[in-house]
């Protein structure tokens, strides 16, 4: 046995020698080596590549972690578990409101009121090995990694529920690297002080599920078992476990319900039973169910479980509530911003920054137990909101398209809405708001949040007030009121009045504001425009106001220019407050869990006005409300109080928003009604519906008169405006705010009214006045000439020079003849432009004849001031051309017609027309004679029975008529012509040189 042993080995190396003799087995020998040096050098450099990759992913790690400070276990434990303090909210003056619940319902439980398929169900979907891992899971994360780097279609997600945990109540849904990095960090440091049933319980309590039959926004699984199911958690059973557990991968794609709580149709149904099918089939595949128990859970008609048509508790006071919760949550920003060493102003100039600090402070509002004080009056707020609800005249709700909450287009409802703020001038408190008519209807709160075009209600914050501040002008400074054109670009621009055709010429400031004419508000503001007065509602709190606006003139009409109620009421809560802006406030103070108030509202004033600029302008603003013609006339007429109230209205373009803000030294409200959508107008449905500036006059009236009841003291203070020193009264020349001179005091113009002694007084003695002859051309009125004829000429007593035209009318021009109209307080004055005649004869007219009525055409001439009417050859009668074409004729005769221009020249004759002479009637015959009675002498009746006929006679002879008379005399004229026509009048005697005070008048 052992020689064959060692035949057999003696042949084995024969063979081997044979083989590795050979020269394939050598170069295969060569190969080999060559091939396993290379494996080990690639080994060598895939080993220090992996360490230096490792190196590198660590480092990257430590630099992404390096700002992270170490946590300590208390305050973990106390973020973790803050979702157990609810925050309460409170009215002024320590009147409870509620706890904050209003946009996220959550009932905790413990985990051992929780069904175990519940806990299976989120074990095997959302973490395999939670029981086994220390917090992370390192290959879940690296395939996490990989498939962000490669962009992968299939991003399965690398957190454990200890990572999730801490995303949702320490960090923030921040998609990056940092936050991830921080994340692991702190969810094996989590890991350290926290069971894994304790982590497990936290995390069903703070998991969003979407929404709920009753359409609120829920997290927690024993909200969602009772919202979507009706039952406790505790009663799940498999197939409802599965669906929960499905939910928070997508919560709103998931959950069974649409906005409004509305259970889906089968098509929205579907993703969330598809999710609940992925779910039991990995707790099948994981083990945690039998094949028995998944085929059944499949079966099982969880359709028919899901809870429909519950009905919500909605917060008494939606609005509120939210407004609150939105205000506190930006104050927590920057005290958490200041904890940790930032400025808070940077958290508005860094986006990222903002994000980062909003989430933190809302998840902070509503789970760390503040307690929360606003400046809200409970009693107030209530009486506002019934006022508000028993108004019936708001208008017609019109039908369109809006979006839905997920963007989409839908059919909507557009009622007429109205936000109203109601402001403590001294303070900036809030002390109560109208966010809306129906928070169901529409959730956004008009009073705070809705921008609009601020309309007239601009005109004394960026017009008026600038322009006393400056100098400018006085209460009672002339305006013009008189259209211009501007070319604006390529465009014509022509502005007008809101009545279109109103043009009041020359006229106080304190009636153009009263009245809200747009025309001399433009020119003020062109007048002002280089001294930058946009930068006074820029300094006032107006956020979306920016400097540009300032070169556009239609800034001066609240073109272009957006705020909110609540901006445009603080501005003029401000004037109320002697010019001094005080910023507004819903929140008094926040208090911490432990009592500990961590922010106290502290009212700080900037000046905006000076006194004196901020008294004039209320005295102004005073009109608005007290005088006939102002335009909140109506709603002071209203009230059922009497306080000394000040304000303007407003009425932005084609009439899609109305304004009403008046303030007294209290308080301040502003109210504004429009529809959501701004392609509606208020004026849509005119023969439907009331004036705009009627209801806004009303609605303001009942929510002021509502407030009053509420609070007495407040809203109906019976104290004054105080003049404050600096304002004086000065007497001046109306028509130009000058100083009055001579000629001003002998025309009755002189004027006095307020002036800021700081910034202006007037100092300039007026000159302004010149003789006030005038003719009319084409209806305007221009300068008389010399050789003028005197028949079409107007005034002759007061007139203003030229240059006053100039100056008044800059920098828009306009026809100068409209400064003084007739129905003016200054129709005394003329002012006429001068005309310049082009020196050539009038053109002929045609003329016409019915009954005894003469009528002519228009010469063909732009310069005829009026026409001659000849009969026989002789003048008859001398009609302006601002006349009707016709004159009545008198007599018999032939009659023909001459234009004459403005230099006394005339047109060649017209046509003759001519009115015959009528033909004389034949006498009667004389009645027969009655036979006398014996008893009365004949000759004593005779003469009166003889003298009846003659009277008859005389009777029925026709008048003599005006051809009898001498053809030298002219006719009189008829009373009606003598009215409209006075140079038909006999000449005038001569004027002294300053005309008396009465013919002034």
């Amino acid at each position: 046995m052992r020689n064959k042993f060692k035949n057999w080995i003696s042949k084995t190396e024969e063979t081997t020698h044979k083989w590795t003799s050979t020269k394939w087995f050598k170069r295969l020998s060569i190969t080999s080596g060559v091939i396993w040096n290379l494996a080990l050098i690639l080994a060598i450099v895939l080993v220090t590549g992996g360490v230096f990759a490792a190196s590198v992913g660590a480092g990257y790690f430590a630099s992404l972690v390096d700002e992270e400070k170490l946590r300590p276990e208390d305050e973990m434990l106390r973020e973790i578990y803050s979702f157990e303090e609810t925050s309460e909210l409170y009215f002024d003056n320590e009147v409870y409101l509620g706890k904050l619940q209003t946009d996220l319902e959550r009932e905790v439980t413990t985990l051992d009121k929780v069904a175990s398929y519940a806990t299976d169900a989120v074990l095997a979907t959302e973490d395999e090995y939670f029981l086994e891992h220390e917090g992370i899971v390192p290959k879940a994360i690296l395939r996490g990694l990989f498939q962000d780097v490669s962009n992968s279609d299939n991003q399965t997600g690398g957190s454990t529920l200890t990572q999730q945990l801490v995303k949702n109540q320490i960090l923030t849904n921040e998609v990056s690297y940092e936050r991830k990095a921080k994340e692991i960090l702190l969810a094996m440091r989590l890991e350290k002080f926290m069971t894994k049933d304790e982590i497990i319980q936290a995390y069903l309590n703070i998991v969003p599920y979407g929404r709920i039959s009753s359409g609120a926004h829920i997290a927690g699984i024993e909200t969602a078992s009772k919202g979507i199911f009706n039952v406790s958690a505790s009663d799940l059973n498999l197939a409802q476990s599965a669906f929960l557990a499905g939910i928070p991968k997508a919560p709103y794609s998931y959950t069974p319900y649409a906005e409004g709580g509305k259970l889906k149709d089968e098509a929205g149904l579907k993703p969330g039973l598809d999710r609940m099918k992925t779910v039991l089939f990995r707790m099948k595949e994981t083990e945690y169910i039998t094949q028995q128990e998944y085929d059944e859970a499949i079966a099982y008609d969880l359709v028919a479980t899901f809870r429909q048509n519950e009905s919500r508790s909605y917060s008494e006071f939606p609005f509120v509530t939210v407004e609150i919760e939105k205000r506190a949550s930006r104050i927590i920003m920057d005290i958490l911003a200041k904890k940790d060493g930032i400025d808070p102003a940077t958290l508005d100039e860094n986006d990222k920054l903002y994000e980062e600090y909003a989430i933190l402070a809302d998840r902070a509002v509503r789970s760390n137990g503040y307690r929360i004080h606003s400046t809200i009056d409970k009693d107030v707020y209530l009486a506002q909101e019934a006022a508000q609800k028993s108004y019936e005249s708001y208008g017609t709700t019109v039908g369109g398209k809006g979006l839905n909450d997920a963007g989409e287009v839908v059919d909507k409802q557009y009622p007429v809405q109205v936000g109203s703020i109601m402001i403590e001038n001294s303070t900036g408190r809030i002390i109560s708001f109208v966010g809306g008519r129906d928070h169901e209807v529409e959730k956004l709160n008009h009073a705070t949040s809705a921008y609009r075009s601020m309309g007239s209600t601009v005109k004394p914050l960026l017009v008026y007030g600038p322009a006393i501040e400056f100098g400018q002008i006085g209460a009672g400074s002339p305006l013009v009121d008189v259209k211009f054109e501007h070319m604006d670009g390529t465009t014509m621009w022509r502005p007008a009045n809101f009545t279109a055709s109103s043009e009041q010429g020359i006229m106080p400031a304190r009636d153009a504001l009263a009245q809200s004419q747009n025309l001399p508000a433009l020119r003020l503001f062109a007048q002002i425009q280089q001294q930058l007065p946009i930068q006074f509602m820029m300094n006032a709190g107006f956020t979306r106001v920016v400097e540009a606006e300032n070169n556009n003139y239609a800034s001066a009409l609240g073109g272009g220019i957006e705020a909110s109620v609540e901006e445009i009421t603080n501005g003029y809560a401000m004037v109320g407050n002697n010019g001094q802006h005080i910023e507004t406030t819903m929140i008094d103070k926040i208090e911490d869990a432990d009592g500990n108030v961590i922010y106290e509202h502290k009212a700080e004033a900037k000046e905006i006005f000076s006194p004196p600029t901020a008294y004039v302008l209320t005295d102004m603003l005073r009109d608005v409300f007290k005088t006939d013609r102002g335009t909140a006339s109506r709603a002071n007429g209203l009230l059922k109080f009497n306080s000394d109230f000040a304000g303007k209205t407003g009425t932005t373009q084609s009439t899609k928003d109305v304004w009403l803000v008046g303030y007294n030294p209290n308080i301040t409200m502003g109210v504004w009604l429009g529809y959501d959508a701004e392609k509606f107008t208020l004026s849509r449905f005119e023969n439907r519906d009331l004036p705009a500036s009627l209801r806004v006059n009303q609605l303001w009236a009942r929510l002021m008169n509502a407030s009053y009841d509420a609070s007495p003291d407040l809203v109906g203070t019976s104290e004054k405006f105080k003049q404050p020193e600096g304002v004086v009264t000065k007497s001046f020349c109306g028509i130009s705010g000058l100083a009055p001179g001579g000629a001003c005091k002998s025309a009755g113009l002189v004027r006095s009214d307020l002036f800021n002694a700081e910034a202006m007084l007037p100092t300039e003695t007026d000159d302004s006045l010149t003789s006030g002859s005038f003719t009319t051309i084409n209806g305007k009125r221009y300068a008389a000439l010399s050789n003028t004829p005197s028949e079409f000429v107007s005034g002759g007593g007061i007139g203003v020079s030229q240059k006053y035209i100039d100056r008044m009318m800059a920098p828009f021009g306009g026809d100068a003849g409209k400064l003084f109209p007739g129905n003016s307080r200054f129709s005394s004055v003329v002012a006429g432009a001068t005309f310049n005649a082009d020196g050539a004869a009038p053109g002929g007219v045609q003329t016409a004849i019915s009954s005894n009525t003469i009528s002519w055409t228009n010469s063909g001439s732009n310069d005829v001031v009026g026409y001659r009417v000849y009969k026989d050859g002789s003048r008859v009668t001398s009609i302006s051309e601002a006349r009707s074409n016709s004159y009545s004729a008198s007599g018999a005769g032939s009659y023909t017609v001459v234009a004459v221009d403005i230099t006394g020249k005339q047109s060649a004759a017209s046509n003759s027309v001519s009115i015959a002479a009528p033909k004389p009637k034949p006498e009667p015959k004389p009645e027969p004679k009655p036979e006398p009675k014996p008893t009365a002498p004949p000759v004593e009746k005779e003469p009166e029975e003889e003298e009846a006929p003659q009277a008859e006679e005389e009777a029925e002879t026709p008048p003599a008529t005006e051809e009898e008379a001498p053809p030298e005399e002219e006719p009189e004229p008829e009373p009606e012509e003598e009215a409209e026509e006075p140079v038909e009048e006999e000449p005038a005697p001569e004027e002294p040189e300053e005309p008396a005070e009465e013919d002034a008048a």
